[in-house]
């Protein structure tokens, strides 16, 4: 067995500074708030999303279908669990609606929220999706009294990392994250 690091960003956003913003959906998709019987939607985006990422190696439940299953009824069960910062994405452009981002928000402490994931199928990226998230879960969070919302990001993931600057997001902690790997 060996370790490996890897370096992860914490982000964060103080919305006492913004004003509530409705999220821009680009045309072709819809935001579907959280319901229970969408779990294995979001559960499905989010494989679809991370199986192929650097996240799915350091979060190995991520590479895993069932993974991505469990940790999804797990943040839904949690106690701070916001169904009002939890969305679906769904992209309605083609025959059948197709499910392709998620995000999911917990409260951790009375003012402050975090979002546990936010996941775009790679084909869906770059339109405009995962904005359309973050605002719609910043917006819930701002529903629920929440003041500051935090983020966990590997740094490796640039796209993200711009993503969530552009967005208003500031870095406020390096973090590594260690891994075991084995070798055959």
């Amino acid at each position: 067995m060996s370790v490996s690091y890897y370096k992860r960003y914490r982000m964060e956003v103080d919305l006492r500074t913004r004003r509530s913003i409705g999220p821009f959906i680009p045309i072709d998709y819809r935001l579907l708030p959280w319901h229970a019987d969408l779990l294995f939607d979001h559960s499905e985006v989010k494989y679809q999303s991370f199986r192929n990422e650097i996240d799915a190696d350091v979060f190995n439940c991520l590479g895993e279908l069932d993974g991505c299953h469990r940790l999804m009824e797990e943040i839904s069960l949690k106690e701070g669990f916001l169904p009002e910062a939890t969305w679906l994405a769904v992209y309605t452009g083609g025959d059948v609606p197709e499910p392709c981002g998620t995000i999911q928000g917990v409260r951790t402490a009375h003012r402050y929220g975090a979002i546990q994931n936010i996941g775009i199928v790679p084909g869906h990226r770059g339109r405009g999706v995962g904005s359309a998230l973050v605002f719609a879960a910043l917006a819930g969070f701002q529903q629920a009294g929440v003041s500051r919302v935090y983020l966990e990001v590997t740094a490796q993931n640039d796209g993200a990392v711009r993503l969530y600057k552009r967005l208003g997001f500031r870095r406020t902690k390096t973090l590594f994250k260690a891994v075991e790997l084995a070798y055959s």
